[in-house]
């Protein structure tokens, strides 16, 4: 592969600018997002999917079975469907009933093995688990899209465009559980085996083959094929709430690891002095490409569309700039960056995707970089002066919030005794602050800086006085080395919109056209444009999606 010419003078951009709830909600999915690094990894691979079982009756209730190996190890998703009542159908995660329910399986399951997930996978967490088991979800069809699909199958015709590009999924996950929960495998029986040691990405093989189980399913029934083109353009929903917020604040040297390879991809290609003609050619087509993504995003949420109207046009008027001037000096995408940033957070967010897009080769192998383990480092003998040091270096943030205001301190992060997943509460109007989970991290970080900068001992003997700061502490020493660590927002303040988090989430994994239901949780599309199950011996190119690009 040809090496692209590059300097070494561009710096990565600052936490201050880009640690902030306010960009962190406006995020892309790029080429460093994990389902295609997963996918690529397959297709290096050579990987094929089987499918070894399928007992499905006339209403496509039954179960399948695939098999895919991968880095010397053979993995096969599980899917189990049954009649579900409309009525019962939602994203909600307190649902106890569902159209399919899935496990990922460690091995390929031999029919005593099937027969056993097939009576505890669908009772999901009622149920427990082996550690032959890797990943348990569950889905609900998106009815009108799905039976949309079959009808026209059934008529031997092919499925409405704006139908599918409106809908975008025939099924969407309301659950994708990893790392233990219910009995199923800790993540520690994976993270060393080639293909699954980067993040997340057992859970991505998981959703791309319950995307590719939905169009099998739909083809079944509808007796007759979907259009290669068509159905590579139907991804898999997923629906997203509280559940995993709290992510980000509880593994932050993780987060700082995601973030500093997409920033150090953002500044390799910056730093790109040349660009050949083909290149040129990509850069164009990749954007007349988001302008026709873009343009089939549409949500329900009127403030969420406007959002997207404006970065439309505002995309229209960027495209300018990709001319033979620009594109054929020197330092052609840095230009480009330094037009971005003086646009809006938005703007700069899905630029900074795009140029990454088109130069694998430069920024691919930041990709093995984004696993690491949270390990906390706790030192008792550092000088209070050198903590207080840290503290008005990293932490000046928080220690200018003023927690004396309600409103800085109005929401309150729980565990739901239901459903044991994370819930928000208002601290002046409902119970159960009491049990509020430790995710105030600017109010505790204040509030043990406001007690360290009088004491007149060590540190030592500080937290022998003062033992609840002990946490607030060993996390300032642990992040003094991760600057990208921190959410510098004040995390129960009455502003503060967990959805920011969900999305700047939900863009590392590889979501798209995300679709808001409220502050609290939201819809979006995985999986759009990737390959089909045998399409995996060519170069994916589905960054951004559209139909007929």
């Amino acid at each position: 592969m040809k090496e692209i010419p590059v300097c070494n003078d561009v710096p990565l951009r600052s936490p201050e600018e880009i640690m902030r709830l306010s960009r962190m909600g406006q995020s892309f999915p790029s080429r460093l997002s994990f389902l295609p690094t997963l996918l690529r990894q397959l297709h290096q691979e050579s990987a094929q999917v089987h499918r070894v079982a399928w007992n499905m009756n006339s209403h496509g209730y039954g179960h399948a079975v695939y098999s895919v190996s991968m880095g010397g190890y053979a993995y096969s998703l599980v899917a189990i469907t049954n009649d579900l009542d409309d009525h019962s159908r939602t994203d909600r995660v307190i649902a106890e009933a569902w159209d399919s329910s899935f496990v990922l399986y460690d091995g390929v399951p031999d029919a005593s093995e099937i027969q056993r997930l097939i009576r505890d996978v669908p009772r999901q967490e009622a149920s427990r688990f082996t550690q032959r088991e890797l990943i348990l979800s569950r889905a609900n069809k998106s009815v009108r899209l799905f039976d949309h699909v079959v009808e026209c199958l059934r008529r031997n015709c092919q499925p409405d465009e704006a139908r599918v590009i409106e809908t975008g999924y025939l099924m969407r996950t309301t659950a994708v559980y990893g790392n233990g929960k219910f009995g199923i495998a800790d993540r520690d029986r994976i993270s060393d085996r080639p293909c699954l040691s980067g993040p997340f990405m057992a859970e991505m093989l998981t959703v791309w083959l319950i995307r590719g189980f939905s169009h099998d399913l739909a083809e079944f029934l509808g007796q007759s094929q979907i259009n290669r083109d068509l159905k590579r353009h139907i991804g898999i929903g997923n629906a997203t709430g509280l559940g995993m917020a709290p992510f980000l604040i509880g593994h932050p040297v993780l987060l700082n690891a995601w973030v500093e390879a997409r920033e150090t991809a953002l500044a390799r290609v910056r730093a790109i002095l040349r660009l050949s003609q083909g290149e040129q050619m990509r850069l164009r087509q990749l954007a007349n490409r988001v302008s026709r993504h873009l343009h089939e995003w549409n949500v329900h949420d009127e403030n969420a569309q406007a959002v997207t109207a404006d970065l439309s046009k505002e995309w229209e008027e960027f495209k300018n700039f990709l001319s033979d001037e620009i594109l054929s000096g020197s330092r052609p995408i840095n230009a480009l960056w330094t037009v971005a940033e003086k646009k809006s957070i938005p703007l700069q967010e899905l630029t900074a995707a795009f140029l990454i897009e088109p130069f694998g080769s430069l920024v691919d192998d930041l990709s093995m970089q984004m696993a690491t383990s949270d390990a906390w480092y706790f030192d008792p003998s550092m000088p209070t002066q050198t903590l207080g040091e840290i503290l008005l270096r990293d932490w000046q943030w928080a220690l200018d919030l003023d927690f004396s205001n309600p409103e800085r301190k109005k929401q309150f992060w729980y565990i739901s005794e239901t459903k044991l997943e994370p819930r928000l509460g208002l601290r002046f109007e409902e119970a159960g602050a009491e049990v509020e989970l430790p995710l105030d991290i600017a109010q505790r970080v204040q509030s043990m800086a406001l007690d360290l900068f009088d004491f007149p001992g060590g540190l030592l003997k500080f937290l022998q006085q003062y033992p609840h700061h002990r946490s607030a502490v060993r996390r300032v020493q642990t992040l003094m080395r991760y600057r990208y660590s921190e959410i510098r927002d004040n995390l129960i303040d009455g502003a503060c919109k967990p959805i920011d988090m969900l999305r700047f989430k939900l863009a590392f994994l590889g979501a798209a056209k995300f679709d808001p239901k409220s502050d609290l949780w939201t819809r979006v599309t995985l999986a759009q444009g990737a390959p089909l199950f045998d399409e995996l011996d060519g170069e994916s190119d589905w960054w951004l999606p559209a139909l007929n690009p």
